[in-house]
Parts: C-alpha cells; sequence; structure tokens
C-alpha cells in the first residue's frame, strides 16, 4: 500500500496548470453536504478540471444515485491542524514511538501538509445519496478514520454497503480519479499522489489558495 509519507510521493515534480478553484455550490449537477462548512468556504471547490471529472463521473453511477461532496479544498493551516491533532491522538493510544512512526502512521489516514491532496484542491472526500440527497450506507461514516473497516477494500464491509463502495469506485475510476485505499471516500486527480499511482511525470496541481 502505497501512504502519503512514501518518500516517492514527495519527490514527485509538480508543473503547475493553474486552473482556478471553482465553488462546487455553483454547479448544479453536484450535491454539496454543509457539515464542514463551519471549516471555512474552501470545503466546497476544487480545480476546474477536478470538477470536469466529478460531473463525468457522476452520469457513470446507476440511476437514482449521486455524489454527495463532503470536503473539497483545504487550506495548508487546516490540513497542518488535522495532521497534528491526529498525531497527538496516537501519541496518546500508542506511546513510546519515535516521531518518524508517528508521523507514518498518521499519514495512513490524514495527509502530511507538504504532499496533501486536499490542499491542492485536487482532492474530493465524498459518498453517494439518493434523489432526495438523503445519505446512504457505505459501511463507516466519511472520516472514520484509524479503522481498517474505513479501507475501500475491507472485508470486514458486505452486503449492499460493500456494493455502493464498487459502484462509487467504478465511476470514479473511469474517470480518472485514483483513490487513497485506506479511506474509501477520499479521491484525488492531479496531484502528486495520483501522479505517482498513475506514472504520470509530474502533478498538475501544487498548494492552492483560495481567491
Amino acid at each position: 500500500m502505497l501512504l502519503l509519507s512514501d518518500p516517492s510521493v514527495g519527490r514527485t515534480p509538480i508543473r503547475e496548470c493553474g486552473e482556478p478553484l471553482v465553488d462546487l455550490r455553483a454547479v448544479p449537477a453536484l450535491r454539496v453536504d454543509p457539515r464542514m462548512a463551519p471549516t471555512g468556504p474552501g470545503h466546497a471547490h476544487l480545480r476546474l478540471g477536478v470538477v470536469d471529472r466529478l460531473v463525468t463521473a457522476q452520469t457513470y453511477l446507476p440511476p437514482g444515485l449521486y455524489f454527495l461532496v463532503i470536503e473539497g479544498f483545504r487550506p495548508v493551516a487546516l490540513q497542518k491542524e488535522y495532521f497534528d491533532a491526529h498525531k497527538d491522538r496516537l501519541r496518546a493510544a500508542e506511546p513510546g514511538h519515535d516521531e518518524d512512526w508517528y508521523h507514518v502512521r498518521a499519514s495512513r489516514y490524514i495527509s502530511p501538509p507538504d504532499v496533501a491532496p486536499h490542499v491542492a484542491g485536487a482532492a474530493v472526500d465524498l459518498t453517494l445519496c439518493d434523489v432526495d440527497g438523503a445519505e446512504l450506507w457505505l459501511g463507516t461514516e466519511v472520516n472514520d478514520t484509524d479503522t481498517e473497516h474505513c479501507h475501500t477494500a475491507s472485508p470486514s464491509v458486505t452486503g449492499e454497503a460493500a456494493d455502493r463502495r464498487r459502484m462509487l469506485s467504478d465511476a470514479l475510476t473511469s474517470a480518472g480519479f485514483v483513490n487513497y485505499p485506506t479511506e474509501w471516500w477520499h479521491w484525488s486527480h492531479g496531484d502528486r499522489y495520483w501522479a505517482r499511482v498513475t506514472d504520470a511525470e509530474a502533478a498538475r496541481y501544487g498548494p492552492a489558495e483560495l481567491p
């Protein structure tokens, strides 16, 4: 399993294409959940090319299913806050390890800020909903971190939840996204992790800022 802390991800070059961040709330085809709104307006933004692929991916879903976007862009400061807080939780739960251990372990579920796909506006956390916007169950809550049940291919998730994960994965993969395998809800395109997984020469998106 390739983690975001892998040195090869950080060595991947960036050839910034300059695409703007787009507010998903202005895209009629997509549905944005408001739960992350308290973190700021960035949660509803993604790079233009990522938005286009997301709209395309939605057309690959079975009739009656839609993406429900939970979070897109994160400012660097917010990503650092999430990452440091997770390391602190790990130190409390599993004391006695060195700093490298906590860094690698934390990166299984939250990206180090320097390579974070969300910081580039290239990653989206999302799930599925029905035609009325009701969130569907895919085996865990979104952002249920540090448990193997949230691994995309977890054998502990069966039945309808597993079927929904497969439908979500098939649609997004067909549109050019890659998944972070410890988080079934996390998908990205154009960032360093995507470039490393797909053997692209460089990432298309580096750290972004809201206008």
